[in-house]
């Protein structure tokens, strides 16, 4: 994931931010509201004014069901902490950060595979009877932008050999690398 976040530092500093104010491996905490401190992949922090933060998440199995509920969790809780944060000043001044969830998932046939869904009470949304994993997290990942948890999302899929490679796919246009880093340049232009 290191390649990505190198990519998105390149591409902020394109805009005219100065590299000093991206912060990655340390300093990377941000307050939050319901807990105090949150750790972010990637940070823009320039004068004291929250430009934006980045989580890049991964997924290798094997067991799929247990880690996609805890990335779920994890991605909406963290999206919920830092805006109720926002609104209660957390970040001083600063306008509407870009907050980016980017996730690589292991394209394997466990995460191909269709999934039973429990249906004890009630039915589930019908995207997800017989969805996979792969197409969990690209409804997912959708929804976190449909619904604003997040400014941008991107999904990507790659095997476990073709990813030492560099090698991956894009299942879904509206979550390419692409739609993802123009709306974070688009934001980051904004500061300069």
């Amino acid at each position: 994931m290191d390649g990505f976040s190198d990519l998105f530092t390149e591409l902020i500093t394109q805009t005219g931010i100065l590299e000093r104010h991206i912060f990655r491996k340390k300093t990377v905490e941000l307050p939050g509201f319901f807990r105090p401190t949150k750790e972010w992949d990637l940070l823009v922090v320039r004068e004291q004014t929250l430009i934006a933060a980045i989580e890049a998440k991964s997924q290798v199995g094997p067991s799929f069901g247990n880690n996609f509920n805890n990335r779920t969790e994890e991605a909406m809780g963290s999206a919920l902490d830092l805006w109720t944060a926002f609104r209660e000043r957390a970040y001083l001044q600063s306008p509407q950060p870009f907050l980016g969830y980017f996730f690589m998932l292991e394209d394997c046939e466990a995460s191909n595979r269709p999934v039973a869904v429990q249906e004890p009470h009630f039915k589930v949304f019908p995207e997800f009877v017989g969805a996979s994993y792969m197409k969990r997290y690209e409804l997912f990942c959708r929804k976190l932008v449909l619904e604003r948890h997040y400014s941008a999302t991107a999904f990507i899929t790659s095997t476990s050999q073709d990813g030492i490679r560099g090698s991956f796919k894009m299942p879904a246009e509206d979550l390419s690398i692409e739609r993802f880093a123009k709306v974070l340049v688009a934001h980051a232009t904004t500061f300069v």
